[in-house]
């Protein structure tokens, strides 16, 4: 058995790329605006942290963004696994894919996968990693039925398990190397089956991967990936005019101009399957009336926000509810901007001037810190005593003293689960950490509870009509928009962004253009 440090060591060591394969390929350069903590897969599930984890590993289904122009990854096809017969509305078999090797030399086996799904890490009563619930507390036990077939049966009927496995939170992980390292351990030398592999962990400053050339899929296109943090857009758009990088991310519209004529670059943009939100403490002074937090929601001209920030390209979909969920769209929950049922409402709840604080983070977000700045002008004007704290980290976000900060929620799954539940779950944030209090969620919960067993559509969709409902009418948040992902990228450089901050650089999705 290795010890950690030796295994830590071994990962490292065992990741260099022979000289001559390397010279033949580019290295890619990506400057981001931020770098995750960790880089196990489910601790940082945020848009800094899934667009670095999805180049190291892999899911046992895969969502295929590339089928059809504008894909929304719906779709699933074969990944770690070869294929997945349903045995029932809570029993699914996945036949794994043979000869299917980790960054450290292991074969994938279905013992890998279990670990994965375990109990212990994922779903027990005290999971290692909590998060995790959110996806996978509908299981009741993975079993491996032989080498290469694992079976997965779920607590009550789940329609959407096929996609639990092709989303958030299913990257398949190394038991060997999980249990050798420890959770911290495994966070900064990951061994996963993707197709690059890390060889430099330094969270304040950058990851560089090398290419896996074992890598099941074929040989990756480029010779690694470094991904550096950028926090300064101009420093961002910068370093690529000037040929440093390859990709930057996180580009608002503004910057459309500055790259349009430059020989070699352009833009390239997404509307996400995500969206901005501004989330509220439902209790304290003012905040605890549900009347105070509606009026902070009508106050929002969000017409005018993407505009004035976005160029008219985001996108307001209509509350909580997205087209992507398919037949569970439902038609109706358009916001509403009224200034004069906001002053309304305040004088019904007799609010007093009490100070409110609206806290952000700088460049998390794109255009964070613009948009609270309108934001708080708007509240003003409704009569609200708004007030701006800009903060540096996390850490300084959540203590005490916030009223409202922002967040982002994605569609995770192409269903309601997959995006209201699992972000406002009692598992989820803000009810664990009690911005939002059980009393005042109930309902919700109730519907939510009820939707994650049912299977028949119609019920389905009354449940999430409940739930979409309840969310509204408590108010414990409030969307502001689907943010547009711009990406300057080097022409030579093939590649095609996701509607998810993840980014894909496959073989079948990343090439270069030859002189």
């Amino acid at each position: 058995m290795l010890t950690r440090r030796a295994l830590l060591a071994a990962t490292v060591a065992s990741s260099a790329t022979p000289a001559a394969a390397a010279d033949a390929m580019p290295h890619l350069r990506v400057a981001v605006a931020d770098l995750p903590a960790t880089l196990e897969p489910i601790r940082d599930m945020g848009n800094v942290g899934t667009r670095i984890t999805y180049s190291g590993f892999d899911t046992l289904i895969r969502r295929d963004f590339l089928s059809a122009p504008g894909a929304t990854g719906t779709g699933l096809v074969p990944s770690l696994a070869v294929s997945w017969d349903r045995i029932g509305p809570q029993e699914l078999v996945v036949h794994l894919r043979q000869g299917v090797l980790f960054h450290n030399g292991d074969e994938l086996t279905a013992e890998d996968v279990t670990f994965t799904f375990s109990a212990e890490r994922m779903w027990g009563p005290s999971p290692l990693i909590p998060d995790a619930k959110n996806y996978f507390g509908v299981l009741d036990e993975v079993t491996a039925l032989d080498r290469y077939t694992v079976r997965f049966h779920t607590r009550v009927p789940d329609i959407l398990l096929e996609q639990r496995l092709a989303s958030w939170a299913s990257w398949v992980v190394n038991k060997r190397a999980y249990q050798a390292l420890g959770i911290n351990g495994f966070a900064r030398a990951p061994v996963g089956t993707g197709p690059f592999r890390l060889v430099k962990f330094s969270g304040d400053t950058e990851f560089v991967y090398e290419a896996f050339d074992d890598y099941w899929m074929g040989r990756p296109t480029a010779a690694g990936v470094t991904f550096r943090k950028v926090p300064e857009v101009a420093a961002r758009v910068a370093g690529l005019i000037s040929g440093e990088y390859d990709i930057v991310t996180n580009l608002p519209p503004d910057q459309l101009d500055v790259l349009e004529g430059r020989r070699g670059i352009e833009a390239r943009s997404v509307v996400l399957a995500n969206a901005h939100l501004i989330i509220y403490d439902c209790r304290g002074p003012a905040m605890g009336d549900r009347r105070v937090r509606q009026a902070l929601s009508l106050a929002i001209d969000r017409k005018l926000l993407v505009e004035s920030l976005w160029h008219g390209r985001a996108i307001i979909p209509n509350g909580h509810n997205y087209t992507e969920y398919g037949d569970m769209y439902l038609p109706g929950h358009e916001y509403r901007y009224d200034p004069d049922r906001a002053r309304q409402l305040l004088h019904e709840a007799g609010y007093d001037g009490t100070p409110i604080v609206y806290r952000t983070l700088p460049n998390y977000y794109t255009l964070a810190l613009s948009a609270a700045q309108i934001l708080v002008e708007m509240w003003k004007a409704v009569g609200i005593n708004a007030q701006l704290q800009v903060v540096e980290n996390f850490s300084l976000m959540q203590a005490p003293g916030m009223q409202i900060g922002n967040t982002s929620n994605s569609i995770r799954l192409p269903d309601p689960i997959g995006s209201l539940w699992v972000s406002w779950a009692p598992n989820a944030s803000p009810q664990t950490t009690g911005e939002w209090p059980a009393d005042s969620a109930s309902a919700f919960n109730a519907a939510g509870r009820a939707l994650e067993r049912q299977t028949d559509p119609a019920r389905r969709r009354a449940l999430f009509e409940t739930m979409l409902d309840q969310w509204e009418a408590e108010a414990p948040g409030t969307i502001l928009y689907q943010p547009l992902e711009t990406y300057g990228v080097r022409q030579a450089v093939l590649w095609r962004p996701y509607p998810f901050y993840y980014m894909d650089f496959r073989p079948y999705n990343l090439s270069f253009r030859t002189a």
